[in-house]
C-alpha cells in the first residue's frame, strides 16, 4: 500500500507501508495458540481498569476513579483489583478466538468482494474493516456476555456501595459457584442479561472502531509518517533498480503509527458508546428475579440512572473506560499485527 502525496507529481514522496496479512496467509494453529497467550497477558494488564469502571458504573453516586482505587486497595487489598479475573480469562480465550476468526474471514471476503465491485481500495478497506468488526463482535458476544455477567458480579462483591455490597456479599465463592447459582435462580436468561444491549453497544462500536482505525491510519501516514521514515532512493522493480524518492518505514515506525491510530479510534468509540455500556453493566450486575422480582428493563435502568445523577450519570466510569479502551486498542492492535506476522506462513512477510 503506497500513499502518495499527489498523483500529478512524479517526484512526490511515497510511503511504502508493509502489505496487510490476510486470512489465507496465516498458519491457523499458530495464530490461535500464540493469540491466546499474547491476549491473556494484555487482559491481565488492563483488568484493574475494568474493575474500577464497573464499580463506578454501579455506584449510586459519583465517586472518582482514584477514590475507588484507594478504597479497594485499603479494604480488599491488591487482589480486589482482580476480582473475577479467573472467570474473565477462562472465557476470554474462546471468545477472542471466535472474534479473531470472524474478523479475518469477514475482512478478507468483504474486501475482495468490494474491490471486485470497483470500489476504490481505501473505501473498500474501510468497508471491509467495518463489516469485520460488526461480525466479530456479534460472534464473540455469544461467549463474552455470560462471562461478563459472572465476572462483573464477582467484581462488585465487597464494594463500598451498600446496596450492591449487601446484595452480593459472600454470595458467590468463585466463578463456577456464580455460574451455578445464576443458572439455578435466573435460568439461562440470567447468564445472558444485557445481551441485546451488549450487541447494541459492541457491534456498532466495533464497526466504527475498525473503520475509523483504517481511515485514521491512512491520515497518520499521510500527515506525519513521512517525517518518521527512512528514505530508500533505490528500489528494485521487475528485476531493475529504479530510482525513486520512496519512504520505507521500519518496524518501530509501523508499530508506532498503528498504536497511535488505534488509541485515537478507541477513545472516540469509548465516548460514543459510554451510556449504553453503563446501562448494560447495571442490567448485568444488579440482581433480578430474586424474591420474585423481575429484573429492571432497559428503560427503567436508564430512568434510574438519570434520576440518581442526571444525564452525566450515564458517563460514570468514563475516565477508566477511556483509558482502558485507548490502552486496550493500542496494545491489542500492536499485539494483533505482531501476532499476524508471527503466524504468517511465509515469514518473509516480516521483512516486507
Amino acid at each position: 500500500m503506497n500513499l502518495g502525496t499527489s498523483e500529478e507529481e512524479s517526484t512526490a514522496e511515497e510511503i511504502d507501508v508493509p502489505e496487510d496479512i490476510d486470512w489465507q496467509m496465516l498458519d491457523k494453529s499458530k495464530f490461535f495458540v500464540l493469540g491466546a497467550a499474547l491476549f491473556s497477558g494484555v487482559s491481565a494488564s488492563l483488568y484493574p481498569a475494568v474493575v474500577l469502571k464497573t464499580r463506578q458504573q454501579v455506584a449510586q453516586s459519583q465517586v472518582s476513579c482514584i477514590k475507588t482505587a484507594v478504597w479497594i486497595l485499603k479494604h480488599e487489598g491488591f487482589r480486589g483489583l482482580y476480582r473475577g479475573f479467573g472467570t474473565s480469562l477462562t472465557g476470554t480465550i474462546p471468545a477472542r478466538a471466535l472474534y479473531m476468526a470472524a474478523l479475518e474471514v469477514t475482512k478478507s471476503n468483504v474486501g475482495t468482494a468490494a474491490t471486485r465491485c470497483g470500489i476504490p481500495e481505501p473505501s473498500a478497506a474501510a468497508i471491509a474493516n467495518a463489516a469485520a468488526g460488526l461480525s466479530a463482535a456479534m460472534a464473540a458476544q455469544m461467549v463474552w456476555t455470560p462471562v461478563d455477567v459472572i465476572s462483573q458480579r464477582l467484581m462488585v462483591q465487597g464494594g463500598d456501595n451498600q446496596k450492591i455490597s449487601n446484595a452480593f456479599s459472600s454470595k458467590y465463592l468463585n466463578g463456577i459457584d456464580a455460574f451455578k447459582k445464576i443458572l439455578n435462580t435466573e435460568g439461562i436468561r440470567g447468564l445472558y442479561r444485557g445481551f441485546g444491549v451488549s450487541i447494541l453497544t459492541y457491534a456498532p462500536s466495533n464497526a466504527v472502531w475498525w473503520a475509523s482505525y483504517s481511515v485514521t491510519q491512512r491520515l497518520v501516514w499521510s500527515g506525519m509518517g513521512c517525517f518518521l521514515c527512512q528514505k530508500d532512493d533505490v528500489r528494485e522493480e521487475n528485476g531493475v533498480n529504479v530510482e525513486k524518492n520512496a519512504l520505507r518505514p521500519n518496524a518501530k515506525t509501523v508499530m508506532a503509527v498503528q498504536g497511535a491510530s488505534a488509541a485515537m479510534a478507541g477513545g472516540v468509540s469509548a465516548l460514543i458508546t459510554m451510556p449504553l455500556d453503563t446501562i448494560k453493566t447495571r442490567l448485568q450486575v444488579l440482581d433480578g428475579d430474586e424474591n420474585g422480582r423481575k429484573g429492571a428493563s432497559f428503560g427503567q435502568t436508564m430512568r434510574n440512572l438519570v434520576k440518581e445523577g442526571g444525564w452525566m450519570a450515564c458517563y460514570r466510569g468514563l475516565g477508566p473506560r477511556w483509558a482502558s479502551m485507548s490502552m486496550s486498542a493500542t496494545t491489542m492492535i500492536t499485539t494483533y499485527e505482531f501476532l499476524k506476522r508471527l503466524s504468517a506462513k511465509n515469514r518473509e512477510v516480516l521483512s516486507s
